[in-house]
């Protein structure tokens, strides 16, 4: 059976790092294929490299019994090949309509027909099952809904591949069985996938194939009828790695965050939140469920200085914080871990070193009398980058050369690692493997028994019902429920998160 892609004997190799090391694989027509790996073992460099974005030192890559161009993304395109890549590719300004048809307008004449563009995108949408506001422009989107935008302008072209870096990474679970239902269907119908994911249950829900990468080299290939999640995990990290949360009980202590009467508008100057109260308690993990868009994000950001407060108040340990003033609400011991870690969690022209001393550059020890301490801030990023296992070959790269898992690590380790007494943390293994996931919910469970309140967002119901103490339950700007943590069952979380009564 002729291949519809082949890669053979592929490398590439960047300054101080061999991404791809001698990797050869196959997919078919109608096959879908898990890539997994860690942070950094090179999946992303191999996907880009078949759609023509980066160009491989040695190897070759044949779509359809025909070999490409290296380093040739037209010539991908022109091959059938269509890629949902893992950062966005969205002009902010532009609407949803004008971002999916850019590049490829229909046209009457010399004139955009925005009429048919707008028809052609609702078709779309509809028939994948990927809803959009066609109208609405990207910048006020949330993530989530950023992603599907993606997803349908791949599927606009007539593609034989469909290549998905992490294409779940910032969807909610109903959004997730959604686009594995797009992925099945797309399959039927002969397209070939080819997928990044760190989510193993996605990888047993829909994979005919799976391929594992480590450190560069292909370390095995096979399917989900051969193993389990646990194999899995052990195949990319090369240890056992335990999938399940281990944590005590919380000893809640006195309230360090509080929360009273909040009101926050959107982007589009809507009401997000509305007389929003809450309390977080030091030595416990408050965990905030709830399908994305139901003011989680202008929420966040309320409370850490970033976004406006209509009214209301938010107290750390007692005092009122600034608002609009994202220092000043750091400087009263606050961590933030936003979920947008390349707008607001890096400077990705900076150094790694600088993004670890980001927020305390100017003070000791990283600065005595206004002149700079280099040499403290190196001590501190490497201790960094060994103890949370920053993937990179030196400190002073450049935190855009890191891969997005290891990207959020930078975050992970700076917001964590400063003693404060308030963390919170939005969506913070997002994108990371199952490893990192691991390692990083064992820092915010040690967080929690240092004695520090940490208020956990996630569209991952999974790591809320596992981490968290108590759980708030968000729809329409308010909360509707707040449950134990260990009475917490899924259904009815899923339930309240929809709107429904329990």
């Amino acid at each position: 059976m002729e291949a519809l892609l082949r890669i053979e004997h592929l490398s590439k190799s960047f300054p101080g790092v061999k991404a791809n090391d001698d990797i050869s694989i196959e997919v078919h027509k109608g096959e879908i294929v898990a890539l997994l790996g860690e942070n950094g073992a090179g999946k992303s460099t191999l996907v880009k490299s078949v759609f023509g974005l980066v160009k491989p030192d040695s190897g070759t890559i044949t779509i359809k019994g025909e070999e490409i161009e290296p380093g040739d993304t037209a010539a991908a395109i022109r091959h059938g090949v269509g890629m949902v890549h893992q950062h966005f590719q969205l002009v902010p300004v532009m609407s949803v309509v004008e971002n999916i048809i850019l590049g490829d307008e229909p046209h009457k004449g010399v004139f955009v027909t925005k009429k048919a563009a707008r028809e052609e995108v609702i078709a779309l949408s509809a028939r994948y099952g990927l809803e959009v506001d066609p109208d609405a422009f990207v910048e006020d989107l949330p993530v989530g809904i950023q992603q599907r935008i993606e997803i349908l302008k791949a599927l606009r072209k007539d593609i034989d591949l469909l290549i998905l870096d992490e294409p779940s990474a910032v969807l909610t679970p109903h959004e997730i069985d959604e686009l594995l239902e797009v992925i099945r269907k797309l399959a039927a119908s002969g397209v070939g996938i080819l997928f990044i994911t760190h989510k193993l249950h996605e990888v047993m829900a829909v994979a005919d194939r799976v391929v594992v990468l480590r450190n560069g080299k292909l370390v095995g290939t096979t399917t989900p009828k051969e193993t389990n999640e646990e194999g899995l995990a052990q195949m990319m990290v090369g240890r056992n790695v335990v999938l399940s949360v281990e944590k005590g009980p919380a000893r809640a202590k006195e309230v360090a965050l509080e929360i009273k009467d909040l009101s926050v508008k959107d982007d589009r100057h809507l009401d997000a939140v509305t007389h929003f109260s809450l309390e977080v308690r030091a030595g416990e993990i408050l965990g905030i469920a709830g399908v994305e868009g139901n003011g989680q994000r202008e929420l966040v950001e309320a409370i850490c200085g970033m976004r406006h407060r209509q009214t209301g108040t938010v107290k750390v340990s007692g005092k009122e914080s600034p608002d609009m003033d994202p220092r000043g609400v750091h400087l009263m011991g606050v961590s933030h871990i936003p979920e947008d870690r390349e707008k607001d969690g890096l400077v990705s022209s900076y150094s790694i070193a600088d993004n670890l001393t980001l927020n305390q550059f100017n003070l000791k020890p990283f600065s005595v009398k206004g002149i700079r301490d280099f040499n403290a801030r190196d001590e501190y990023a490497d201790r960094l980058v060994k103890e949370f296992d920053i993937r990179t070959p030196s400190f002073q790269n450049s935190a855009s050369s890191l891969s997005g898992g290891n990207k959020q690590k930078v975050v992970v380790a700076r917001e964590l690692t400063q003693n404060s007494h308030v963390i919170v943390a939005s969506q913070p293994t997002r994108g990371v493997d199952v490893g990192s996931i691991e390692f990083i919910h064992k820092q915010l469970i040690s967080a929690r028994d240092g004695g520090a309140a940490v208020l956990l967002v996630s569209a991952e119901l999974d790591e809320i019902l596992s981490l968290s103490d108590r759980i708030a339950v968000m729809f329409g700007g308010k909360i509707v429920a707040i449950i134990d943590g260990q009475d917490a069952d899924r259904q009815y979380v899923g339930r309240l998160m929809a709107g429904l009564s329990g």
